[in-house]
């Protein structure tokens, strides 16, 4: 079974946890997600199956929407409401101040990733440091906030909506706001709403799954290559890709959507109409190179 599900998480299990359920359901191994929620976040996650499990980079690479519930006043060591209370301070702001205080969280940022994270030092978990009571230096990560919108203030708590890039720690937005206010914050809340152009409306409940009603939900594998242009090949350029071989130059026409990291990418089909594989164009060459083949 090949395809991609977008699946609302329940609160309270992990994404190794939802993709074990899936698993039982779809009756095979080949199950992975594409960007992980922590147990207590909920809201979209995309999961990939058979021949998608391929594709999970490019559908991890899109922008994230969340809504976030923050609590000012109160600091924990994971930066959300799973752990344990660090500090409490009186909280003296209003909504302006809050306001005003985000303005220096959007656009491009340096983030410093939470203690309680799965990134690794010298191939060890951090949250594994963590829970045997070590703290150690975290290098700051560029990340960018593309939007942060104020959406509700109900003092000592409000609520963000948070439409960010990939590898941006909701935890540590909060944390980070907290400091800039005086008064520390932890998460409370977190909905992703959406991965790129996954939705949580169309999200499937995981309870609902069923053997049956699996393939009925199952987008296909292109789904996760919905951003870049299409190629229609031949048999002859569809060999040639196949075995890992270039091929001349095929006009895209005028494409903005189509690079990633700098390349220009697209989704190549056999004659079949199949997705044979995903193809970079190099320039310097005029040619389109293999970067991942499919069949």
């Amino acid at each position: 079974m090949d395809g991609i599900l977008n699946l609302n998480k329940p609160r309270g299990l992990t994404s190794h946890d939802v993709v074990a359920r899936v698993r039982a359901v779809a009756r095979q191994r080949e199950v992975g997600h594409a960007g992980t929620l922590d147990p207590m976040a909920t809201g979209v996650l995309l999961l990939c199956l058979g021949r998608a499990t391929r594709l999970a980079e490019y559908l991890m690479d899109s922008p994230k929407l969340y809504r976030a519930r923050v609590r000012l006043g109160v600091a924990t060591d994971t930066d959300d409401a799973e752990g344990t209370v660090i500090a409490e301070h009186p909280v003296a702001v209003d909504r302006m101040a809050v306001e005003a205080a985000l303005e220096q969280f959007r656009g491009p940022i340096l983030q410093v990733p939470p203690m309680y994270s799965a990134l690794k030092r010298e191939g060890r978990p951090l949250y594994r440091l963590a829970r045997q009571g070590q703290t150690v230096e975290r290098e700051p990560r560029p990340v960018e906030i593309y939007r942060l919108d104020l959406t509700a203030w109900e003092p000592p708590e409000l609520t963000l909506e948070v439409l960010c890039s990939p590898g941006t720690y909701i935890r540590a937005l909060a944390r980070d706001l907290g400091d800039a206010l005086g008064c520390g914050a932890h998460l409370t809340a977190l909905v992703r709403l959406a991965s790129g152009d996954f939705h949580l409306e169309d999200a499937a409940e995981l309870d609902a799954l069923t053997p049956e009603r699996l393939p009925d939900l199952l987008l296909p594998p292109d789904a996760a290559l919905r951003r870049y242009p299409a190629l229609y090949l031949d048999e002859g350029q569809a060999r040639a890709v196949r075995h890992g071989r270039d091929i001349p130059a095929i006009s895209l026409g005028a494409d903005h959507e189509a690079h990633r990291g700098g390349a220009l990418l697209a989704r190549a089909y056999g004659p079949d109409g199949r997705l044979l594989a995903v193809l970079e164009y190099q320039p310097d060459r005029a040619v389109w190179h293999p970067r991942k083949v499919l069949l």
